[in-house]
């Protein structure tokens, strides 16, 4: 009996133990889905692993893929994600509203192996962490907003396969190693650098390409790069397709490009590359040449054109060609697509008897043909305008008018049916002629070989490769169609593509995930001559309805199971200890979580309970140990709220906690208040609510701790900071961002009500957050004109109209903001020894005199003796902004594009980030308090404040 009993402690104990790591991965789970919103209906329960959550994929207990593309996720990516650590693939691809900047704790998922945010909105810096993820194969970052630098430590990765960084607004040079840091010239095994559609600047480093390399595409078009064609990058033997068009490179083309005998598509176009052409014969696989745009030497069409005999087009616009052009260049096998435009090609053009049936277009455009011969056969489209035969010859004229362009677009056609002309709106007749609701999105290919865009075989054949590949991946989908194929600027070939449901009229979440997955990791190949693609799915809003999980009756082995669990439960506790009270404190806070305020009381004058979107739980004691007992040391200031304290989370998190003392009439008001809106706001210019504690009779908001103090304390000198014109246009702009947000995309609106000053605080990086919603107000669907409340907020800054009326609306805020602006430039009060900022700054104004004659207003440290681009305009969106009604005011988007506007006129990018650090600044902190000991942080909540400047 003892043999069993301890038997099956066992296999109780190794029950636990293999339960705690899923455990774990819950809790980590839970936490992402409580930052975004829209997730899977099937996201329920307390095992993703057993119940299978959508887009959720295991190994035993542990999470090891997450698979969400477009499914229309929203909010942004939280730090939690670097806590599961058998994480092996990452995808949100496709979900538009996903933002805000990609967490450093990315980096710690060691075992990550495939990293796709494709068509996010993800935005800010790449963190440096991203080079620490050893196995990571596939990384594709593109079509988002990134900015900055591409960190060297991505020369880490060397099982990198991918990277595709393409479609962002990144900046600054490609780095290269250099002993001491990394770079991507030991990316050896890498074959894809895609990085087109960037703000690369310098040289393309000649130390980036070696014979080591094995890269088959790299794609650099449309950047800011200068300088020359590096001479290595002819060592890259295994290229297929190169683009360096659209940049600012010069010099002279190497002639050891020549060696790339695998590249077929070769685009040099809209440089300023100069010298001869180059010789190109040891290419002869090349598909597509473009070389317009440059200031080569004038010669004459080069006679190897016509040796390479698997070219398809040829653009040679503006390349200082004259001449005569062979006859040999319509008979190359393939040609479809010939560009001579604006050269001084002249004499007779010559089709010969043996030109190619293939050829669609001809453009001769510009130059000085004064003769042609045409072939009875020949069938494309030829135009010579501007040349001196349209004003000559007769028989020119049918090709001497401007083109109308491609015919009717193609579109798949039906398969042997008859389209369904009874569809449903919203529904689509599919290619087999059904009614139902496709997932759409858009093909894009980077550099396809063919220029003829009415060849439907080519079609046909892409159509019938997809369908391979759905049907090999067992994907749900019954057909699909291509339509609308046409070239963008970028010289993409765009093409819309419909999928359509098998087996129901609609797919639903799992389908679209799968299907969208496959496109977004390149599992899907496309014929050869599409080369490169990438693909961008529409929002999917006819998502099948999930049915909840079948429960069915419960087994007696799981009732022994259970109860044989009752009877050792006292020794497994024994056998377990310490482990099984930690389980037990878990899962303790995991019900508070789940219902943190059961004991909320209404009837104490607060309303309903506060309603949440994803604010996290903490419980009384692990806010008492995060601020060691809420010591003295840790209280950083004291409000008409309560106390505040500095903590430190498990994680190392430094956080702000605001902790409402005992029977506050206030409190349980501004608690409600803040939590609920804060827990809806996601913005890099919105303070972030980490979460928030009710438990224990206790009611604390825990905030991100905010270490530069407020704008306040930074234009009364007491920050250390000195501001110039260029860091207070930064700070504002992002202010004004934070409160636009508020207004036009938070949900529901939020009108803040206490925009000053102090209420703006300043990151690490001096960035601006808005913070302190204790009296906002959200306006709902029926109130979004105006919302009449009690009167509350700061003197000085509150909107007169407000005061007379009760009515608040946004442009109340918008005239808070504006007193934030005069205050800017002034440094000074609003309300100072009785007299009024605005009122001061408009009897000092001189609009006739240079900046407006207010130089004995300004603030003497923001550099009056320099020039203050923008100023004027500045002034005047700030007095527009303090209007006496609100109709006379413009919204915070008006505000926040003529302060952008204000700024690139003052020669500063309005995108770019802020300093590095605010210790980088002049100037360095003098250990200033933290902002939240500013009792003006914390609301008054009684009607009008005391007339001073910032309501203390």
């Amino acid at each position: 009996m003892s043999v069993r009993i301890e038997l099956l402690l066992v296999l109780i104990f190794m029950h636990v133990l293999l339960t705690s790591g899923q455990n774990q991965d819950v809790v980590y789970l839970q936490a992402l889905m409580d930052d975004w919103q829209n997730t899977p209906p099937n996201w329920v329960g307390s095992d993703p692993c057993g119940d299978k959550w959508v887009g959720i994929t295991c190994t035993g207990s542990r999470v090891t893929s997450i698979t969400l593309a477009n499914i229309d996720l929203s909010g942004e990516l939280s730090g939690d994600i670097g806590q599961l650590s058998e994480l092996q693939t990452l995808d949100l691809s496709y979900n538009k509203r996903l933002t805000g900047s990609l967490t450093p704790d990315i980096g710690k998922l060691k075992k990550l192996k495939t990293l796709i945010l494709v068509g996010c909105s993800f935005n800010g810096p790449l963190p440096d962490t991203l080079g620490s993820l050893p196995q990571l194969g596939y990384l594709a970052l593109n079509s988002n907003s990134f900015t900055g630098p591409i960190p060297p430590s991505f020369g880490n990765l060397t099982e990198l396969y991918w990277l595709d960084l393409a479609d962002n607004k990144l900046s600054g040079r490609i780095p290269v190693s250099d002993g001491a840091t990394p770079g991507l010239d030991l990316l050896v095994n890498t074959k894809h650098f895609h990085f087109g559609k960037n703000k690369l600047s310098g040289e393309i480093p000649s130390q980036l390409f070696s014979s080591k390399m094995t890269l088959k595409h790299v794609l650099f078009e449309d950047n800011e790069l200068t300088g020359t064609i590096p001479l290595t990058l002819g060592l890259v033997q295994n290229l297929e397709v190169l683009r360096l068009d659209t940049n600012r490179l010069s010099g002279e083309v190497p002639p050891n490009i020549n060696n790339l005998i695998s590249v077929n598509q070769l685009f040099l176009s809209n440089n300023d590359l100069n010298g001869r052409l180059p010789n190109l014969t040891g290419m002869n696989v090349l598909n597509h040449l473009d070389m317009s745009n440059n200031s080569f030497e004038a010669s004459e069409i080069p006679l190897w054109f016509s040796s390479l005999q698997s070219l398809t087009t040829l653009m040679m616009q503006h390349t200082g060609l004259q001449g005569e052009v062979p006859v040999d260049l319509f008979s190359i096998p393939q040609i479809e697509t010939v560009v001579l435009r604006d050269n001084k090609l002249n004499g007779t053009l010559d089709f010969g008897a043996t030109y190619n049936t293939h050829l669609r277009l001809i453009d001769m455009s510009n130059n000085l043909i004064s003769r042609f011969i045409l072939g009875s056969r020949y069938s494309a489209d030829l135009i010579f305008i501007g040349n001196p035969i349209c004003m000559e010859s007769e028989e020119s004229k049918a090709y001497c008018d401007q083109p109308t362009g491609s015919n009717s677009p193609y579109s798949t056609p039906p398969s042997n049916c008859v389209p369904a002309n009874n569809c449903s709106f919203g529904q689509v007749s599919s290619p087999k002629c059904k009614c139902s609701y496709p997932y759409t999105g858009t093909l894009s290919f980077r550099a396809p070989s063919f220029s003829d865009l009415g060849n439907s075989t080519i079609y046909t054949s892409l159509q019938s490769s997809m369908m391979d590949s759905f049907e090999s991946n067992q994907l749900p989908v019954d057909s699909v169609s291509l339509s609308r194929p046409t070239k963008n600027k970028d010289d993409y070939l765009e093409i819309s593509l419909e999928m359509f449901p098998s087996g129901d009229e609609r797919f639903n979440r799992s389908g679209i995930s799968r299907i969208a997955f496959v496109l977004s990791n390149q599992t899907y190949k496309p014929p050869h001559i599409f080369g490169p693609y990438f693909f961008i799915g529409n929002n999917y809003d006819s998502f099948a309805d999930t049915p909840k999980g079948k429960h069915g009756s419960v087994s007696i082995g799981i009732i022994i199971g259970v109860s044989v669990g009752a009877c050792v439960l006292v020794l497994l506790l024994i056998v377990a200890g310490l482990y099984a009270c930690r389980q037990k404190g878990r899962a303790e806070r995991a019900t508070k979580k789940n219902s943190p305020f059961a004991s909320w009381d209404p009837d104490k004058g607060n309303g309903a309970c506060p309603q949440l979107k994803g604010a996290r739980s903490f419980t009384f004691e692990e806010l008492k140990t995060c601020t060691n007992n809420f010591t003295a040391t840790t209280n950083i200031g004291v409000g008409g709220y309560g106390m505040v304290y500095r903590g430190t989370l498990p994680n190392g998190q430094l956080v702000a906690i605001k902790r409402a003392q005992h029977h506050s009439t206030q409190g349980g008001l501004q608690f409600k208040t803040e939590i609920e809106l804060l827990s809806r706001v996601h913005h890099k210019n919105v303070v972030s609510l980490v979460g928030f504690c009710f438990d224990e009779d206790e009611q604390m908001l825990v905030y991100e701790y905010i270490v530069n103090g407020t704008l306040k304390d930074s234009l009364s000198g007491r920050s250390g900071f000195r501001l110039d014109w260029m860091r207070r246009l930064k700070i504002i702009v992002g202010a004004a961002r934070g409160l636009q947000y508020l207004h036009d995309l938070a949900d529901p609106p939020i009108i803040h009500r206490d925009i000053k000053t102090t209420n703006i605080l300043l990151d690490e990086r001096l960035n601006a957050k808005v913070s302190d919603f204790g009296l906002s107000k959200p306006m709902g669907d029926v109130d979004r004109t105006h919302v009449t409340t009690q009167v509350k907020g700061t003197m000085g800054y509150m909107d007169p109209e407000y005061y007379m009326t009760q009515q608040l609306t946004e442009k109340s805020d918008v005239y808070s903001f504006g007193i934030v602006m005069l205050e800017l430039i002034t440094a000074r009060n609003p309300i100072e020894k009785g007299r009024y900022i605005v009122r001061e700054v408009k009897e000092a104004m001189d609009k006739e005199k240079d900046m407006y004659n207010l130089g004995e207003v300004l603030d003497p440290i923001i550099g009056l003796n320099t020039q203050l681009q923008g100023l004027e305009r500045f002034v005047d969106i700030a007095l527009r902004c303090v209007e006496d009604t609100g109709n006379q005011r413009p919204r915070m988007s008006e505000v926040v594009k003529e302060i952008e506007n204000i700024m690139e006129l003052a020669g500063i990018n309005p995108n770019d980030e802020s300093t590095s650090t605010s210790a980088s600044y002049e100037g360095k902190s003098k250990g200033h308090d933290h902002p939240y000991l500013n009792q003006s942080l914390f609301t008054y909540s009684g009607g009008l404040l005391p007339s001073s400047a910032d309501g203390k």
